[in-house]
């Protein structure tokens, strides 16, 4: 069967879920409850058996109405989309069917690729390059801590040789986290109301399915929260989804004490991947590329129709 363009309303949710759970490409943001979510709604690109009802290809294109007509978007806390395939499947999904299926069909459009899909060649789109940072976590702490910037190695050995170190401890509820991050880096990224709904709605989804690990350094006195974050557990991927800290967690290295609290307690697992889930900004990529971890880029697509009334203007 060829593949559809679907509406919200025509894609089977099931089917859809197990054709991302036994994707050969490990996204978790593609799930419907993920999407549901950050998105609400969305569009998709579907290659589904004729017989079965089974989805063996699918691509999500979350969509949101604007003044000049309706635009694909990347919702927030979701990192990578793009086509995604069931394991056994041979589906031919490419970008040109999204060419003929979707481009014509959407004013704007903008999507970033997961990292086991090559960006397309065609004129169509605007191809940026983005990156995120990947640690092997198979390894045994030892081995990964080794491979850690010597001023890393040099803080935890301080912090271990303290009388009284600091801790890393379960973060019952997300919300102080949310709070912290208002008060230091929501405003610099332009997080506005709506987007911590979306999170506050991603992390109940999240602990329904025990995918949630929730960390927190607090200081021994005052109790206040220095710094936290929050991963998600999914197949092979360990994700650094969300974060904060304040400046006097900061200079305590609490961010640090938090990572590698997660690599310790995961190292050693067979084929895990700690995806740092950024990298773009230098500073940030330092403060990744200081663990160990080594970039992988990903593509972002875009592009942008005139109005039919700006057509035939040269």
């Amino acid at each position: 069967m060829p593949v559809r363009l679907l509406r919200f309303s025509e894609i089977n949710l099931a089917a859809w879920d197990a054709c991302v759970a036994g994707a050969r490409q490990v996204v978790p943001y593609a799930h419907s409850w993920w999407l549901a979510a950050t998105a609400g709604r969305w569009e998709a690109l579907a290659d589904v058996d004729a017989t079965t009802g089974r989805y063996l290809s699918v691509w999500p294109l979350p969509v949101q109405r604007r003044l000049s007509g309706r635009q694909v978007y990347q919702p927030p806390f979701t990192q990578q989309l793009g086509p995604i395939t069931s394991a056994p499947a041979t589906s031919g999904m490419n970008m040109n069917q999204l060419v003929a299926l979707g481009a014509r069909r959407y004013a704007r459009f903008y999507t970033q690729l997961n990292d086991a899909t090559s960006p397309p060649e065609t004129a169509l789109f605007t191809v940026q390059s983005r990156q995120t940072y990947h640690l092997d976590l198979s390894k045994p702490y030892d081995q990964l801590r080794a491979g850690y910037c010597a001023d890393y190695r040099r803080r935890l050995r301080r912090h271990e040789a303290a009388a009284s170190p600091l801790r890393v401890v379960e973060l019952p509820e997300a919300e102080p986290l949310l709070h912290l991050f208002r008060q230091t880096q929501g405003p610099a990224a332009g997080l506005r109301p709506r987007h911590y709904a979306r999170l506050r709605r991603l992390v109940g989804e999240l602990r329904n399915r025990d995918l949630l690990e929730a960390r927190a350094v607090f200081h021994p006195e005052t109790g206040a929260l220095l710094a936290g974050a929050l991963l998600v557990t999914y197949r092979t991927r360990l994700i650094y989804l969300f974060a904060a800290a304040s400046p006097e967690g900061k200079k305590v290295a609490a961010p640090l004490l938090i990572l590698d609290e997660a690599i310790r307690r995961h190292a050693g697992t067979p084929g895990l991947t700690l995806d740092f889930e950024g990298g773009m900004l230098p500073a940030i990529a330092r403060f990744f590329a200081n663990f160990g971890a080594v970039p992988v880029p990903y593509a972002a697509l875009s592009f942008h129709q005139r109005p039919w009334y700006l057509k035939w203007i040269r």
